[in-house]
């Protein structure tokens, strides 16, 4: 499959000696933002395990099962952090579905954010073609300086930090987010980033977790840390189901509460949803949920 794909010349900068967490989940999702040694790995990975193609998705799908239910919710802004590219299915566009089959006209902002430069110069690529700049923007920033961050993403102008956000961190946090001495600050990056949303604002949540998962799947988590952490540009964490609750604080969490993915507001899903090959809902083995700010 991955010798069918020409890659473009990459830009600047892009490392593509190993693996990118990121890249490679865009593979398993069928995107374009990838190249060889991303389809490679992920191949390797697939042969293995080949359900993590069926995670992906679920866990995608609960992206947009969250955009809708927001929406109707009445949010109208949404920042995205770690977003990738913004293939089909992506958040504005749910958001704007979502106001359309309300019978009002598509009027939600995002900002979509991550710190690959392949993803956000796919992203503007994109954006540029089919988006609309006065409601769709992609910014390159580091959720390891959540400040720096937050007021990028309010200079743009889209985002009013005197109204609610929906923070979108979704499979991001089980991918590490080192300082310089090479600790995690996943959880104090997302601490700052609560105090710094408005009151009544969202924050949205999925994040891989080995706990409570089969006992087959448990064995399969264990190999595909070892592969990323060997192989790709990043370690990744297998947090509990209390340590990715502990992430959203005291914000108040929203029916139905912390699930596994296809479990969250099954109700939000379209017609033309994927369908999934899970035995059980914990086979998607990323737990989810989504809190607002009181």
């Amino acid at each position: 499959m991955s010798e069918k794909q020409s890659d473009p010349v990459p830009p600047e900068g892009v490392d593509l000696d190993r693996p990118s967490v990121a890249r490679v989940y865009d593979y398993y999702l069928g995107g374009t933002a990838n190249w060889a040694v991303d389809r490679d790995f992920g191949d390797r990975v697939l042969s293995k395990f080949p359900l993590l193609r069926d995670i992906a998705l679920a866990n995608r799908q609960f992206l947009n099962r969250v955009v809708r239910h927001l929406t109707r919710r009445g949010v109208r802004q949404f920042l995205d952090i770690g977003a990738g590219v913004p293939t089909a299915g992506n958040t504005h566009q749910v958001a704007d579905d979502a106001r359309r089959d309300a019978g009002a006209v598509p009027d939600v902002r995002v900002v979509y954010v991550d710190n690959d430069p392949v993803a956000v110069a796919h992203a503007n690529m994109l954006l540029n073609r089919e988006g609309d700049a006065t409601r769709q923007v992609v910014i390159e920033a580091d959720l390891r300086n959540p400040g720096d961050l937050w007021q990028q993403a309010v200079d743009t102008e889209l985002l009013d930090p005197d109204e609610p956000v929906a923070l979108l961190l979704i499979a991001v946090l089980h991918v590490h987010q080192p300082d310089a001495d090479g600790n995690d600050i996943g959880p104090e990056a997302v601490a700052r980033l609560r105090d710094l949303l408005p009151q009544g604002s969202y924050l949205a949540i999925s994040h891989v977790t080995d706990e409570g998962v089969p006992d087959d799947i448990s064995e399969h988590l264990v190999e595909l840390k070892q592969m990323y952490d060997e192989s790709s540009s990043s370690n990744v964490i297998w947090r509990t189901r209390d340590q990715i609750a502990q992430l959203v604080a005291d914000f108040e969490l929203i029916e139905p509460g912390w699930t596994w993915t296809p479990d969250w507001h099954p109700e939000e899903a379209v017609p033309t949803s994927q369908p999934l090959s899970f035995r059980t809902p914990s086979e998607a083995a990323v737990w989810a949920g989504v809190a607002q700010k009181q």
